[in-house]
């Protein structure tokens, strides 16, 4: 099992490592198309490799999206065909507000079993959700009581996504709540227009499984400012209007980092990226929206 384990994350690392090399081959060749297009001289730094790259412009096909293989492929090649098989599990010796929020994740999301952490090391767990073909692992921290951060592994190869939570309300603080189902949601994503605010949605959007269309529930990450906001809802239909009811928790995301191991790999993988909150346009600066 683990010659098997090591050599498939050593094909996956091959292909990621071709990716850039094909983007920048992509990057050349439509910058050579423009200059085509507008009748304009080509760039120096593509004269010499220009007539070579322009022959493969001609079976260059505009009419869709580009066909370009990625890492993110590999990663959820499953996504819709197969149901997602999540495990909830918190830091060690968690408080009883944080079992609490656990028990609650664990009813959001569909298909999802919640784990005891106890003494089991990291790496162990790991392991066992690899071996139980589980695709992700969601890790639920806290800081004095209060659950503060929320880790979403992909297995096997990642990525993993890092995030703060804060304004935690959980379902017996939250007036006239509704009764709790576990109906497959639909889900709405608002706001995530730029490149990095795509692959925050692919993240959370295939920890969900395919709802069906007679579904009433719905679940919404709406983002203002790069801060995330999640609601559960239900839906009923009165006399033609629609009525919602929550049904909890609710919580506020941040987002601040993405690398593109699994978590046991965070010390040696390749950061996809990080907030830099220090900087002087830190606070002018979207990243989840164009």
């Amino acid at each position: 099992m683990l010659r098997r384990e090591t050599r498939l994350r050593r094909e996956y690392l091959y292909r990621k490592s071709l990716e850039a090399r094909q983007r920048v081959i992509e990057e050349r060749k439509s910058r050579i198309k423009l200059a085509l297009d507008e009748n304009r001289p080509i760039p120096t730094d593509l004269r010499r490799d220009a007539l070579s790259l322009q022959s493969d412009l001609a079976f260059v096909d505009d009419g869709g999206e580009s066909t370009t293989a990625t890492h993110e492929d590999d990663e959820y090649r499953w996504a819709g065909v197969r149901d997602p098989k999540l495990m909830v599990t918190t830091s060690r010796d968690p408080s009883a507000k944080l079992k609490q929020f656990a028990k609650e994740m664990k009813l959001i999301l569909p298909n999802a079993q919640r784990l005891n952490r106890g003494n089991h090391e990291l790496k162990q767990l790991l392991h066992a959700c690899k071996v139980n073909e589980v695709t992700d692992l969601i890790l639920l921290n806290e800081c004095r009581g209060q659950p503060d951060g929320l880790t979403i592994c992909h297995l096997p190869y990642g990525p993993t996504a890092y995030f703060t939570l804060s304004d935690v309300v959980t379902r017996h603080d939250i007036p006239n709540v509704g009764k709790m189902t576990e109906a497959f949601p639909h889900l709405i994503f608002n706001k995530f227009t730029s490149r990095l605010g795509k692959r925050t949605m692919d993240i959370l959007k295939y920890i969900f499984p395919v709802p069906k269309p007679e579904s009433k529930r719905v679940v919404t990450f709406a983002n203002f400012d790069d801060s995330i906001s999640f609601r559960n809802h239900s839906y009923k239909t009165i006399e033609g209007k629609i009525e919602l009811t929550e049904l909890g928790p609710r919580f506020q995301m941040q987002l601040y980092q993405i690398h593109l191991g699994s978590l046991e790999q965070a010390k040696y993988a390749d950061v996809e990226w990080r907030l830099k909150p220090y900087m002087n346009t830190a606070r002018k600066r979207k990243y989840l929206e164009d």
